[in-house]
């Protein structure tokens, strides 16, 4: 319905006068008539640079400003709530279900799920200890939903990855991708697990009977 309005899904502002996502509104209602009122119709949410914001949020130069309509099922899930890193385990089915409640036009879903194995390289393992470099490693698992989407024809990408000390037969991770169709789901799964191992900071130790050891590689 928006993009019917504006005849297009992106358009170019320019900035004079543009305080606020409200003042860019008030701009964009003045060239494309009836959109203010088509954004209030549709109960859209804006959002900045692919974070949600209120109408009051100042912008600069440059900025992408999207107007976000609720998704189809109604879920209102944040990409906080779809991608975390935890220390407590997480539930499969829940996982599963809050991405699929962000559409009803999801008809595959592929998944991804990293455990805590007891061999390693030929040697017993006790336990995993996961470290992590906070901030950067949620802002990269956010950057592989937003690549997946934009690489993808997929509708949702949840991503969960636990840190701490994990027993054996624990998870670790989780990907879950939804698409319309089977085939974009399996690549996107596919894809996000390849590289959260290449991309994000975060750690892992093997505790055995010999010894810890730091091991590179991502489960």
């Amino acid at each position: 319905m928006l993009r019917q309005v504006v005849e297009g899904g992106e358009i170019q502002v320019e900035a004079s006068g543009v305080g606020t996502i409200d003042d860019l509104l008030d701009k964009m209602d003045g060239e494309h008539p009836g959109l203010r009122q088509a954004v209030e119709n549709a109960k859209a949410k804006p959002a900045v640079n692919h974070e949600f914001a209120g109408f009051d949020t100042p912008l600069k130069d440059d900025d992408e400003v999207a107007f976000i309509p609720p998704m189809s099922g109604g879920s209102g899930a944040t990409a906080e709530e779809l991608v975390r890193i935890q220390r407590e385990d997480f539930s499969v089915d829940e996982e599963i279900a809050r991405t699929m409640r962000t559409s009803t036009a999801i008809g595959g879903v592929d998944i991804f799920m990293g455990t805590a194995r007891e061999l390693s390289r030929g040697r017993n393992i006790q336990k995993l200890e996961f470290e992590h470099y906070p901030e950067m490693a949620e802002k990269k698992l956010r950057y592989l939903r937003t690549e997946a989407l934009k690489r993808f024809d997929i509708i949702e990408v949840g991503i969960v990855h636990r840190y701490g000390t994990i027993d054996i037969g624990e998870n670790i991770v989780l990907i879950v991708a939804a698409a319309e169709h089977r085939k974009e789901a399996f690549e996107a799964c596919r894809w996000c697990i390849d590289e959260l191992k290449q991309i994000t900071p975060i750690w892992k130790k093997e505790v055995t009977v010999e010894g810890d050891s730091w091991v590179e590689e991502h489960p």
